[in-house]
């Protein structure tokens, strides 16, 4: 927001020529010029000295004024932006930064750092509501199955305790990536990338998604509240030994999010399928989820992935239509959903340089997921 370095240098000083030494300098030397011009004209006029020393020193005090002026009013905003910076109110900002002086530097400065922790306290709040939504599912899951056991809907059986173990570890890795998350920023989040088969660990996504769903029961789900046990997942992986390397977990952030966005905006007892593809390179893959709801229009596919952008909420007693609603259509619905699951995948997927996207579709919304596989190395 200031002007460049000069060519002394990043550290060397700069000339400015209306700095506040210059202006200081420029004061002093007007100050002596009037006094001396009045001597002068006392001299050659005969006028008491009296009168001379008083019109010097009215002359020199306005002009003093005038300078003390431009020189603390910036600083008595700055002052007053400073405070409200320590209150909590980043959007505060500084005035006069393009200024050629040092008070023109540093009002640029406290314009840079209000832009710094207005961006620090934003990610803040995204990783607090990121961490919430992602921590959602499993605690859902996870109490479903031990209310079925409490009430006697379901025996404390072997396969019930291993469901339940199942949520409560996915419970603790998503813990444990609370520090990741806060890296995220910082492109420092490490990725545990490992080849694995497609069909089977797709179809383990497949399988919680219809146990969370039938379970819910009403609970809040990863990016809404909805008890979808209508409509039926499909899995389409060509061909079935497809394998692929990437980070299982992180893939499963992405699939288990589409999934949900896509049976939260499905028709009664529509169809969500899921197909895996292998890519160009070496254990590359692509992903894709297609579903039969009212899709997004061509012109929303730029804001589909953007954090708390939340469309209009899908109907399925209305055969899967979209009613209005005074929100951009987006990812998360309107039904108490909070926007993040679409921009979680995308995070995902980045991180393995990867793309996602929206592609055409005749029927519903179809998302594609691009992963580029060895050609990003072990990550």
């Amino acid at each position: 927001m200031s002007g460049p370095p000069g060519p002394q240098g990043p550290g060397a000083p700069r000339l400015r020529p209306f700095s506040i030494k210059t202006k200081l300098g420029t004061l002093v030397v007007v100050s002596v010029f009037i006094t001396t011009g009045l001597l002068m004209i006392a001299v050659r006029t005969e006028t008491e000295l009296r009168f001379i020393t008083v019109f010097s020193v009215i002359a020199t005090l306005l002009i003093t004024q005038f300078v003390a002026h431009s020189l603390t009013a910036p600083l008595d905003e700055m002052n007053t932006v400073a405070r409200s910076i320590s209150h909590g109110d980043y959007t505060r900002r500084v005035r006069g930064h393009d200024r050629g002086d040092e008070l023109g530097d540093l009002a640029a400065t406290i314009n840079r750092m209000a832009d710094d922790l207005e961006a620090q306290d934003r990610q803040r709040k995204e990783l607090v509501a990121n961490v919430s939504h992602e921590l959602r599912t499993p605690i859902a899951g996870l109490r479903a199955v031990l209310e079925n056991v409490v009430d006697g809907v379901s025996a404390a059986d072997p396969e019930t305790m291993r469901t339940a173990l199942k949520q409560t570890e996915r419970l603790g890795r998503l813990v444990e990536t609370l520090l990741d998350l806060s890296r995220l920023d910082n492109g420092v989040v490490p990725l545990k990338a490992r080849r694995f088969e497609v069909w089977p660990y797709l179809s383990g996504v497949l399988k919680e998604a219809n146990m969370v769903s039938s379970a819910r029961g009403g609970l809040a789900s990863g990016s809404g509240s909805h008890t979808r046990t209508d409509v039926h997942l499909h899995l389409d992986v060509c061909p079935p030994e497809l394998t692929a390397h990437a980070d299982p977990e992180r893939i499963h952030q992405v699939v288990a999010n589409l999934i949900d966005n896509a049976v939260k905006h499905s028709p009664p007892h529509g169809r969500v399928t899921v197909k895996a593809r292998g890519g160009a390179g070496p254990d590359s893959l692509t992903l894709e989820v297609v579903d039969e709801g009212p899709g997004i229009p061509e012109s929303e596919w730029h804001r589909v992935f953007e954090r708390f952008n939340r469309g209009p909420y899908t109907d399925p007693a209305a055969g899967g239509a979209a009613l209005p609603t005074t929100v951009p259509v987006g990812p998360g619905g309107s039904d108490g959903g909070t926007g993040l699951g679409l921009a979680i995948a995308r995070w995902a997927v980045e991180l393995h340089g990867g793309r996602i996207g929206v592609a055409e579709s005749t029927r519903g919304c179809r998302i594609q997921v691009i992963l580029p596989g060895l050609s990003r190395g072990s990550g």
